[in-house]
């Protein structure tokens, strides 16, 4: 029985053997193939894939070199904006060659600080020691000149503005350490970064250059430059336009003000002064109400320059023509409004008038006669297409709509009031958009601020007819008629202006009614024979007696008139 019993215990032992046998072979046998497989691994890495992850190391390494932003100069070009490099001066700890108070001797001086703080620095425990930021190339070359292996430089771009606060809306800013923008500096942003054939450098984890064969030494230490853009802007007419403005607004005690040139016939801006100013040199020290563009992104009831879109629509519309008269009572009522003239008290009945005493003598009783002449849908189609309710595409950022309630929206106040500028509201570059359709023989271009070449201009500017020829030179030569026999300050000895005046009820800010204080407006081109500039002014809530657009926005008109007719040598038109 002992020895059965012991036979079995020998053969559970056996048993247990061979299975412990059995699973040590198992582990041997996937350690083996594991072992195997991580060989064949390595051997594609490091043999049949070797390429890839060499690629894939370079790549991590590599960065493109040093680039600067492309310049911006105006049409004759001045130079209006650049970057100006300066250097950041840092010290490696790990790669120290002088002990701390050598190297403070040395640099203290260069850096204009004292040794005992320059030595603190150099003492701290950090991989990269923050020394000076900011230094200019002077002593960055003082600096240079002394190799020392453990003063790494970075160079580092500023944007600068050397013209000032010139043309400060249309530039806008520029911030590389926030990459934030404003202006063509924003639009054409792109354009100002893109590098041809970037210099690809590698560099160690400490930010060496690594150089190898291909490295270019000459090339990786060179700074890189972004493509230059043109602007359709004429420095002395910019200056011509900034001046005048702000003497009025002095004089007038104005919040704000605009003044726009342009060219009709290709939709080039020449000058666009937009006050309050700011130094975009110091852009971070400007309030937002000095760095907005607030003829792009306001709106403002146009008030009577808005007559000569009226008109023009209803001649367009074919309910009226050149030789239109309408029965002018002084005042009219209209649903639960009654409209008057503003001179009502001088003349309270003008009766039979034509239309150049309509523009003459601004006659709101009269424009809305003619505006009755059209339907809601008739006149809401006209102003679409003289672009009021949308973008005129300028290549500015910030751009409104403006407001234009749709026609089944209308009532009998909304189509009356809208035919003196009242009904709608809208911004200053929509006006001269809008306004350079007439000047243009009834087409109306995109307004721009950039120069571009012609196969840029075919993606960018948009040419929309917005009505006849013939329909046009008639509302030009109305408005011209009225300005050669009318009594304003306007007249002009040497050529023939198209303009007309505006004066309007500023609205409160919340939209529900008006302040007490008022747009003054004109818009005007010339020679109108031939119309090379259409000017428009703007003044905003102007203090004091008697403020209407012939007071407050003609002065500025006529002087800039004056002096840019004699700088561009345009030729005359009157006999």
């Amino acid at each position: 029985m002992d020895i059965q019993k012991q036979n079995t215990e020998n053969s559970d032992e056996q048993i247990q053997i061979k299975t412990f046998k059995s699973r040590i072979v198992l582990l041997q046998v996937i350690f083996a193939v594991v072992i195997v497989i991580f060989i064949i691994y390595l051997f594609c890495i490091q043999v049949l894939d070797l390429r890839k992850y060499r690629i894939k190391a370079q790549n991590q390494r590599r960065g493109s070199s040093f680039s600067l932003r492309g310049d911006i100069y105006d049409r004759n070009g001045i130079k209006l904006a650049g970057d100006t490099i300066y250097y950041d001066i840092f010290a490696r700890p790990a790669d120290y060659v002088h002990d701390e108070e050598e190297l403070a001797k040395i640099l203290a001086p260069i850096l204009k600080v004292s040794q005992f703080t320059l030595m603190e620095k150099l003492k701290r425990n950090e991989p990269l020691i923050s020394l000076k930021k900011g230094v200019d190339r002077q002593t960055y070359t003082q600096i240079a000149k002394l190799r020392l292996r453990e003063i790494p430089m970075d160079p580092k771009n500023i944007r600068v503005y050397p013209q000032g606060a010139l043309a400060s809306h249309v530039l806008g800013y520029y911030n590389a350490d926030a990459d934030v923008s404003a202006g063509v500096e924003y639009t054409a942003g792109d354009k100002l970064a893109h590098v041809e054939n970037k210099v690809q450098i590698e560099r160690t984890p400490r930010g060496k250059i690594i150089y190898d064969l291909n490295t270019n030494p000459v090339e990786a230490l060179k700074p890189q430059k972004g493509e230059n853009v043109t602007l359709t802007i004429d420095t002395a007419i910019q200056h011509i336009c900034e001046k005048e403005l702000n003497k009025a607004i002095q004089k007038h005690k104005a919040l704000r003000g605009a003044v726009i040139v342009m060219n009709p016939k290709n939709g080039e801006i020449l000058a666009y002064a937009v006050y309050p100013f700011f130094d975009p040199n110091k852009f971070k020290d400007a309030t937002y109400l000095q760095t907005k563009n607030w003829t792009l992104t306001d709106v403002f009831p146009p008030g009577s320059t808005f007559k000569a879109i009226t008109v023009a629509s209803a001649m367009e519309s074919g309910k009226i023509n050149k030789y239109t008269k309408v029965n002018d009572t002084g005042k009219i009522k209209v649903g639960w409004w009654t409209i008057k003239n503003y001179d009502y008290n001088k003349h309270p009945h003008p009766g039979l008038i034509d239309l150049v005493y309509l523009f003459e003598h601004s006659s709101n009783v009269g424009s809305v006669l003619v505006a009755q002449k059209m339907t809601s849908t008739e006149f809401y189609n006209m102003l679409k297409k003289f672009g009021f309710g949308e973008k005129t595409g300028i290549d500015l950022p910030g751009e409104s709509v403006g407001l234009l309630k749709p026609p089944n929206k209308w009532d009998t106040s909304d189509h009356a009031t809208m035919s003196y500028g009242y009904g709608t509201s809208v911004t200053a570059i929509q006006m001269v958009s809008a306004i350079s359709a007439l000047a243009n023989k009834g087409v109306r271009v995109t307004p721009h601020v950039i120069k571009y070449t012609p196969e840029e201009a075919a993606k960018k500017i948009k040419e929309t007819r917005v009505m006849s020829e013939a329909n046009a030179k008639a509302i030009t030569e109305l408005l011209t008629e009225a300005i050669n026999q009318g009594g304003t300050v306007l007249k002009e000895g040497s050529y023939n202006i198209a303009a007309k005046t505006g004066t309007s009820i500023k609205p409160k800010e919340n939209g529900a009614g008006y302040t007490n204080k008022l747009y003054t407006s004109v818009f005007g081109y010339l020679p109108s024979t031939d119309p090379q500039i259409l000017i428009y002014v703007i003044v905003d809530s102007a203090q004091g007696y008697e403020i209407w657009g012939n007071t407050v926005a003609v002065p500025i008109f006529r002087e800039i008139a004056n002096q840019v007719t004699r700088m561009l040598n345009l030729t005359p038109d009157k006999k």
